[in-house]
Formats: C-alpha cells, structure tokens, sequence
C-alpha cells in the first residue's frame, strides 16, 4: 500500500495500479468505477478529483478524472507516472469531429496529437516534436475494437487550449490538414508519457460534429459513451 502523497492526489495507503484510465470529468471516472471494477477502493478525492482502484477481470485498474485542458491533466499525469508508479494511462473523453464522415457517438483513437498550446516549450526541443501514442496500447485498441465488432478512426488529433476561438476559421483549418477531432488534454499527456518512458493513449467518443452543428447532452457524455470505455478497460491485460 502507497503512503506517498502530492498537494493533488492522497491515496491515505490505497495502492494506485499500474493501468490508469483518465476521463476528464471526475463523475465518469465513479461512473466507470462502479459500473466496471470488482474489489473498488476510492483512493483520491483532494479537489473533488475522483480517483479509484478495482480490478477489471482480474487486472488491477485505476480511473481518476484529470479534469480541463493541458495544465490539468499535465498535472494529475505527471503525478501518477513519476510519483505513483503509473505505467499506462488511457486517456477516454469527448472529442469534437472535424470530419464529416467521423460522425457522432463513433470512436476516434489519437496517434498522435497536435496542438496550439505552448505546454511542450518547456521540454526545450531543437524543433517541432509530434507528440504520439504508444504503438503497444494503439495496436491493443484496435485489435480490441476489431473483436467487438467497432468501427473505429485513427489519426490525429488537435489539443487544443482554446475552448472559445475568437479566430472562427481555426477548425477548418485544421481539418483540411486531415485531422479527426479537437480536445483538450492529450499532447500533454503524450509529452509526460515519453519523458517518463511509459505507455499512454486517448480514446474519444465523438460528442459534437462541429460542422454539422450536432451534438450530445452532458448526461450523455457523463454515462451514455460506453464503447471507448470497454475498448480501453482490456488493455489492462497487456
């Protein structure tokens, strides 16, 4: 049993495992606990991020919300890799389909996540590093997706800082360059994850088509998007 603890995560000597599921919402991360793990221990609640440890078919799982944006979840990842053992972390949330044949409710897997926020300066790089997910837990998914009979899109993502562009024109730029959705967390996820040398990947159920104009409600994101869940909860395994 852990007795580490940060100013963000204090698990009072409940271990965290090695495979941490991160929806943004800390109501997801209960709602995937107590839907889908045995044996469930709550090991976080400072700031009313939720963390929980269970076992999924055996394998021993966190989820733990990560909440809003880049500095967020760079936090609560960073902690988890570097602090708590963390070795995989599956990043599962609403992602935005810039893609009119990415349509809602469809999965999208990010192999790799582009951005506009200045988070990977801090790692000084001579050059544009693409931040990318793990091959392992990418290949995993698909497979995964495949066996449950679950269309899914690969590509690349947008992380983006800006929820509320004043620049309306940003979308269609982006997806004219071929890229499947914007959200809002996993270049720095991917960042911490290949600084810290530990596999890490996002998992998306389309929420809104921005150009279509349609979209989920937020009782709908919070419980409804069950395929990205149960296509993550198996890599556990691996």
């Amino acid at each position: 049993m852990s007795d580490q603890s940060t100013p963000h995560i204090n698990p009072r000597g409940v271990d965290i495992a090695e495979t941490v599921l991160m929806p943004g919402d800390p109501l997801r991360a209960k709602y995937i606990a107590e839907t889908y793990l045995d044996d469930l221990v709550q090991f976080n609640e400072v700031r009313n991020m939720l963390g929980y440890t269970g076992t999924y078919k055996g394998h021993p799982v966190s989820v733990m919300g990560s909440g809003m944006g880049m500095p967020s979840i760079g936090i609560y990842s960073w902690e988890l890799m570097n602090k708590f053992g963390a070795k995989k972390i599956i990043r599962v949330g609403s992602i935005g389909s810039l893609q009119k044949d990415v349509d809602l409710y469809e999965v999208i897997v990010a192999a790799s996540a582009s951005t506009d926020s200045n988070y990977l300066s801090q790692y000084n790089i001579p050059g544009l590093w693409a931040p990318t997910a793990s091959w392992k837990l990418l290949r995993a998914a698909v497979e995964e997706a495949e066996r449950q009979g679950v269309t899914v899109h690969v590509g690349n993502v947008l992380s983006s800082d800006i929820f509320y562009n004043a620049d309306e024109t940003v979308n269609a730029r982006w997806a004219k360059m071929g890229v499947l959705g914007v959200e809002m967390e996993s270049a720095a996820l991917y960042a911490n994850a290949a600084q810290a040398g530990i596999d890490a990947l996002g998992i998306f159920t389309v929420s809104d088509n921005i150009f279509a104009g349609t979209s989920a409600s937020s009782e709908e994101r919070q419980t409804a998007f069950t395929q990205m869940m149960e296509i993550a909860l198996p890599l556990a395994g691996i």
